[in-house]
């Protein structure tokens, strides 16, 4: 039986083809389509060479190594397009990340754990806690947007300086954040952790044989560093074809931006959410995809914002009112079926047809000026 990493390793195929479909001019669309599906295992083994430098380097600071790269895929596909000039788009992957991990990953997950478990439970207090966080981040792109809409003749620069500093607050409110979950309250993140590690210690010792051996620390940083590279190749082959390909596929920036792109550089982590409910281990499942969006929403739209600021690219929290929406809702019936630490295969259920209409409510949105 083929099991995932069987699977990724049998997509890295798309590697090859996609830097052959470049060099011989194979169409965008076939660039577009064998590049993304080139990023899918490419960001799963990223993740592995983390956790592998994670073991070495010790728990606090392999914990500060995991949150910084949870995200990395996306935020290296981001720059490549925030470089491009392919602001919206950026903004839109931003907007798509956040609905994709509280709809569909916990959608996923509730509902694939929930029919083989009649109930599943978590901490109530940190669904809380990310409750709270996620509702900074609707504050941190709705007052720009605010701003922007309640203003006549308002100054672009001013919208970025807004941003710039709004993107402060949120980055060192993700690092509080950080010392919050890892440091001062790391008990409340903890359960549901033990019995997972304690598996993976047991299979680890099964397959090498009770060997004590740590990784090789200069091999894992060379791994990750050769893959962060590869990554930023299929990333610009990605984002070369982008335009052409989507209108030749008969989709929008707008669509690709918050339902395309979101799954491609996340797929390897949405998997590993969904295998854990099915596990019961609801706790990590929830950790897992609510935490990537708190990373997405505190540190890299942040990063991205500073980031078009000294590139001199217009990159500021000033969203389409329709992506506001989307993320708002997406919030709020995140929290709403969250908030009691328990779930449920409907609840899952719940959170996936709101993502069906979401995404929907995206294909069918009419193509915004601009947002190339």
């Amino acid at each position: 039986m083929l099991n995932k990493n069987t699977i990724l390793s049998v997509f890295l195929i798309f590697v090859p083809i996609s830097i052959a479909a470049h060099f011989a001019e194979w169409g965008s669309t076939v660039i577009f389509v064998t590049s993304g599906l080139a990023i899918i295992p490419l960001a799963a083994f990223m993740g592995a060479a983390t956790e592998e430098i994670a073991v070495v380097v010790g728990p606090n600071l392999g914990g500060l190594l995991n949150a910084t790269f949870g995200n990395a895929t996306e935020l290296i596909i981001a720059l490549i397009a925030l470089n491009a000039g392919l602001v919206n788009v950026v903004k839109a992957t931003i907007t798509g990340s956040l609905i994709s991990n509280l709809l569909l990953v916990m959608g996923l997950s509730m509902l694939l754990g929930g029919l083989r478990y009649k109930e599943q439970e978590f901490q109530p207090i940190v669904a809380r806690v990310n409750a709270s966080s996620m509702n900074l981040a609707v504050i941190a792109i709705l007052l720009p947007t605010a701003m922007d809409a309640t203003s006549s003749g308002i100054d672009g620069s001013t919208l970025q300086k807004l941003s710039v500093a709004v993107a402060i607050v949120l980055i060192l409110v993700y690092g509080l954040t950080l010392l919050f979950s890892m440091k001062t309250h790391s008990y409340l993140f903890d359960v549901g952790m033990a019995e997972i590690v304690l598996e993976d210690e047991l299979q680890a010792k099964d397959s090498e044989k009770h060997t004590e051996e740590k990784p090789n620390l200069w091999l894992w940083m060379g791994v990750l560093l050769g893959i962060t590279l590869i990554v930023a190749l299929e990333s610009e082959l990605l984002v070369d074809s982008l335009e052409e390909a989507t209108s030749q596929l008969g989709l929008t920036s707008l669509f690709t931006g918050v339902i395309l792109l979101p799954v491609i550089g996340n797929a390897a982590e949405h998997a590993t959410a969904v295998t854990v409910a099915m596990k019961n281990k609801m706790d990590l499942s929830v950790s897992v995809a609510v935490g990537s969006s708190l990373q997405i929403a505190l540190f890299v739209a942040p990063v991205l914002v500073l980031t078009g600021w000294f590139i001199g690219q217009p990159m500021d929290l000033d969203f389409n009112p329709f992506e506001l929406v989307a993320v708002a809702v997406a919030v709020l019936i995140a929290n709403s079926i969250s908030s009691d630490g328990k779930s449920n295969w409907l609840e899952g259920i719940l959170l996936l047809a709101a993502y069906a209409v979401v995404g929907l409510a995206f294909y069918f949105h009419p193509v915004i000026e601009g947002l190339s």
